[in-house]
C-alpha cells in the first residue's frame, strides 16, 4: 500500500487568504481618492486674487468697500485726513472722457499728493445700450492693470484713445497698446496679457455694476466726495481743489 500523501499536501498548498492582486487594486483606489479629496479640500481653501477663467471670480489689487468696492487708486500715497473721492464712470461713455479732459490732471495731482483717497468704480451699463462688450473688456483690461500697479496710468491710456464715435469700442489690439502707454511690460505684461484674454475679473466687473445700482448710481460720470454726490460741482480743476479743501478734516 502507498503511503497516504494527502498531509504532506495540504501542508505544501497554498494558504488561504485574501488575494495579493485585489489587496492592490483596492490600495490603489485608496490612494487615488484620498489624491482627489485632498485637491477638492485644497482648492475650496483658496480665496483672493487671481482667478482665471471666462466669468473669472477674484478681485483686483486695492479694491476696498466689498466684494463689488472700486479700486483704491492711490493706496500708496493718500494721507489718513484725506476725503474720499468715489469716481463711477464708463469707459464708453462721452461726458466721461470730457470730464477726464476738464480736471483729469488736478485729480491726478491731488491724489498723486494724497489729498484724496481716490476710488475708482469702473461701470460697464454701456454695452447693452450700445450693443458691444467693449465697457466690460476695458474695465477687465483696467483691473488687469491694477494689479500691475499701473490702473490710473491704464485709465488715463484708454480715455486719452476713446473712439470719436460712441458706440465703436475698443479692440484687443488697442487694449494691449494701453498696457504698453500705461508702462506695462516685461513679465507684469505677459501677466496682464493672461488676465485679459482670461477674462479673470469679469464677474467682479459685473458686480461692481450692480453693486453701484443698489448705491443709487445710475449715470455717468458720478462723483461722490465723503459720499455726497458733487458731480455737478467740480466741473473744473479750480472747482474741484475748493471742493476738496472743504470736505479735508
Amino acid at each position: 500500500m502507498r503511503p497516504d500523501a494527502s498531509k504532506k499536501l495540504a501542508a505544501a498548498a497554498p494558504k488561504k487568504g485574501p488575494n495579493p492582486v485585489i489587496i492592490g487594486a483596492v490600495v490603489a483606489a485608496v490612494v487615488i481618492v484620498g489624491v482627489v479629496v485632498a485637491i477638492l479640500l485644497g482648492s475650496s481653501g483658496k480665496s483672493g486674487t487671481g482667478t482665471a477663467g471666462a466669468g473669472g471670480s477674484g478681485q483686483p489689487a486695492d479694491v476696498i468697500g466689498g466684494a463689488a468696492g472700486g479700486i483704491f487708486a492711490n493706496a500708496a500715497t493718500a494721507k489718513s485726513n484725506a476725503p474720499t473721492l468715489d469716481l463711477y464712470e464708463d469707459f464708453q461713455c462721452p461726458s466721461c472722457a470730457l470730464l477726464e479732459k476738464q480736471i483729469g490732471a488736478q485729480k491726478a495731482s491731488l491724489a498723486k499728493a494724497g489729498e484724496i483717497k481716490l476710488v475708482v468704480h469702473t461701470l460697464s451699463f454701456l454695452d447693452d445700450n450700445l450693443k458691444n462688450d467693449s465697457s466690460a473688456r476695458s474695465a477687465n483690461a483696467a483691473a488687469c492693470a491694477a494689479d500691475a500697479g499701473k490702473f490710473l496710468e491704464y485709465r488715463a491710456a484708454v480715455f486719452a484713445a476713446q473712439p470719436a464715435e460712441e458706440g465703436v469700442g475698443y479692440t484687443d489690439a488697442q487694449l494691449t497698446q494701453f498696457a504698453g502707454t500705461a508702462g506695462i511690460t516685461g513679465a507684469a505684461l505677459t501677466t496682464w496679457q493672461q488676465c485679459t484674454s482670461s477674462g479673470q475679473y469679469n464677474r467682479y466687473v459685473t458686480d461692481v455694476q450692480e453693486e453701484s445700482g443698489r448705491a443709487g448710481v445710475n449715470s455717468t460720470p458720478t462723483i461722490k466726495l465723503n459720499g455726497k454726490d458733487v458731480t455737478k460741482d467740480v466741473q473744473t480743476p479750480e472747482a474741484l481743489v475748493a471742493a476738496v479743501r472743504a470736505a479735508t478734516k
